[in-house]
């Protein structure tokens, strides 16, 4: 499959939780993250997604917010990968920050460079890298 989707976690259904609007469905890598997606149940009728179903996870790098300190709080982001930087890549306005996550793969997120330049984002610190459900993309076979 061709996307322009940067993050692309293939996996298998773990979990498929249907309600009368909205479906939760879960993937699990073949690292061990889990991703969680929030869609229609109308689509989610749609693809057929049923437990022990391979699928692919897709996740647009504009959409995944790094966190470096959590302060004492909790995000209602359903989606944390916590890992470690392990690139940097500078652009005019924007770069990419790969975080390196454990078990293996990676999550990409678009960060301003004021943002990076803020929160002091170098390679081989500690981020997490976070999105909401609704922001994953589901792809199965047709």
């Amino acid at each position: 499959m061709k996307t322009s989707a940067r993050n692309q976690f293939p996996g298998t259904v773990t979990a498929v939780d249907k309600g009368p609007v909205t479906s939760q469905v879960t993937i699990r890598t073949a690292s061990g993250a889990e991703i969680t997606a929030s869609m229609t149940s109308a689509a989610a009728d749609r693809l057929g997604v049923s437990v022990g179903q391979e699928a692919i996870a897709l996740v647009k790098s504009s959409e995944v917010v790094l966190v470096t300190d959590f302060a004492g709080y909790k995000l209602s982001a359903r989606n944390q990968l916590a890992g470690t930087i392990a690139a940097l890549q500078k652009g005019a306005a924007v770069s990419l920050v790969s975080v390196a996550l454990p078990g293996g793969g990676s999550v990409t997120s678009s960060v301003t460079n004021a943002a990076v330049d803020a929160l002091g984002l170098t390679v081989g610190q500690a981020a997490t890298a976070t999105f909401k459900a609704y922001a994953v993309m589901v792809a199965v076979k047709a």
